[in-house]
């Protein structure tokens, strides 16, 4: 299974952190994409992701066509999350290689990203009172249910 979490235009250093820490402990790649709110030589970033962030497999892009340029991703390898996408994440198709890619805390994903990739837009549920997940907190969902039922438990050290 090959994961990459992309984070376009993150605002927020410890969302960073956590994010680079979850996907260090799945065994995915995290993507940032410029501009970033912060400095990756922020301490914050590196404590939000412990002692694991010299270790988290971090890519630096300084735009999203860059990204996709080096990566090239496939039929329906990109996955995108939005809060007002018709889909709800467990409706994914799991593939051997997913790009799942979060917008920036305030803004979400931009437009042109959303109407690139056409019925790729799922949403993690929540009841009406919850404006928003946090988006480290919606990586960890959204990753771990990419990973779901498609490793064998050894894979895992179990």
């Amino acid at each position: 299974m090959e994961r990459h979490v992309v984070l376009v235009g993150p605002e927020i250093h410890w969302n960073t952190g956590n994010a680079g820490r979850t996907c260090l402990a799945a065994g995915a790649r995290l993507h940032l994409v410029r501009p970033l709110g912060f400095s990756l030589e922020e301490r914050q970033v590196r404590r939000a992701g412990l002692d694991y962030w010299d270790r988290v497999p971090l890519f630096v892009w300084d735009s999203f066509g860059d990204f996709l340029t080096a990566l090239d991703p496939g039929p329906g390898e990109v996955v995108l999350f939005a809060k007002r996408a018709p889909r709800p994440f467990w409706d994914m198709e799991k593939r051997e290689r997913m790009i799942l890619v979060f917008g920036s805390e305030t803004q979400g994903l931009a437009p042109e990203v959303l109407e690139r990739f056409p019925g790729a837009a799922f949403h993690i549920p929540s009841r009406g009172d919850v404006r928003s997940l946090n988006l480290s907190t919606a990586v960890g969902i959204a990753l771990y249910e990419s990973l779901r039922g498609t490793a064998p438990p050894h894979a895992w050290g179990e």
